[in-house]
């Protein structure tokens, strides 16, 4: 079941009284807490917090709880801040090329309710998942994309994003670089995944050239998509060990299972509202 509960994600200089501030402000308006955590950047002087609290018997309603919040508390200490609420999905679109094992992975965590989610569409630049998506009844869209074509095809994905009201993307193994233009209409709202060999073993096949290479640990990192490629905001991270006894296979097999997990494990923090991009970086709640 949903709870029934508000998010509050917010960030501005530190100063004194900022968390007796947002409890009051809830306090008065008969706000129960359920979960709460702050933290003070002593280096840059910066405050981050993340509230959530029951709706049930809250005195604001809901459609007017981020102008009274902004009004009372969040302008008077220069906070940027956003509201979320647990009982409304987001919706995500996922991107995919020809792999599969970060697609499956999100599918049957979906269509378990494990997550709450609604997955608005698929899009890919090769028909080679449609079977996948047609077996669980999601809009799949094929977009193929040249150099030649990528603006006008990033277009095209815009308008079905836009259409559909998709909050976030999820780039599951989607082998496209996404343009700067795409980028600003979801900043901070694309999630990629991606073997942590980068910027040591670009190029193709990186787990031959990690074996070549004699690796003693491999990795994944999932990110937001920023202009610089492969450098946005870290989400999670992990690792496995290597040895001289794992064949090439086994990096492959190994590097999937961690790129599924730490995809899953970025995602579920999205969904719970627990990712606060600062600057170049994140504060994980």
């Amino acid at each position: 079941m949903s709870k029934n509960t508000a998010i509050l994600l917010m960030h501005c200089p530190d100063q004194t009284g900022l968390v007796a501030a947002v409890t009051d402000f809830l306090h008065k308006n008969n706000g129960n807490i359920i979960d709460l955590d702050q933290h003070v950047d002593t280096n840059e002087h910066y405050f981050f917090m993340r509230v959530e609290w029951n709706l049930e018997d809250f005195a604001i309603p809901k459609e007017k709880i981020d102008d009274f919040f902004g009004t009372l508390v969040g302008k008077k200490y220069d906070m940027k801040w956003q509201l979320h609420f647990s009982d409304q999905p987001q919706r995500m679109a996922i991107f995919v090329s020809k792999m599969s094992h970060c697609f499956y992975d999100i599918l049957q965590r979906c269509m378990s309710k494990e997550w709450n989610v609604e997955i608005a569409m698929i899009i890919s630049n090769h028909p080679n998942l449609k079977l996948i998506a047609d077996r669980f009844d999601l809009p799949f869209h094929v977009i193929p994309i040249t150099k030649e074509t990528k603006r006008e095809q990033e277009e095209k994905e815009l308008a079905l994003l836009k259409e559909a009201n998709v909050d976030f993307v999820v780039l599951a193994r989607y082998m496209q670089i996404i343009s700067d233009n795409f980028i600003q209409h979801y900043e901070n709202k694309i999630i990629n995944i991606h073997h942590s060999f980068l910027p040591a073993f670009v190029g193709a096949k990186p787990y031959h050239q990690a074996y070549k290479r004699g690796v003693k640990i491999i990795g994944a990192t999932s990110h937001y998509v920023t202009a610089e490629l492969d450098a946005g905001p870290i989400i999670a991270q992990d690792v496995e060990a290597i040895s001289h006894k794992d064949s090439i296979a086994d990096l492959v097999r190994k590097g999937k299972d961690l790129e599924k997990m730490v995809l899953s494990k970025a995602l579920w923090l999205q969904l719970q509202h627990k990712v606060l991009p600062y600057q170049n970086r994140t504060i994980i709640f």
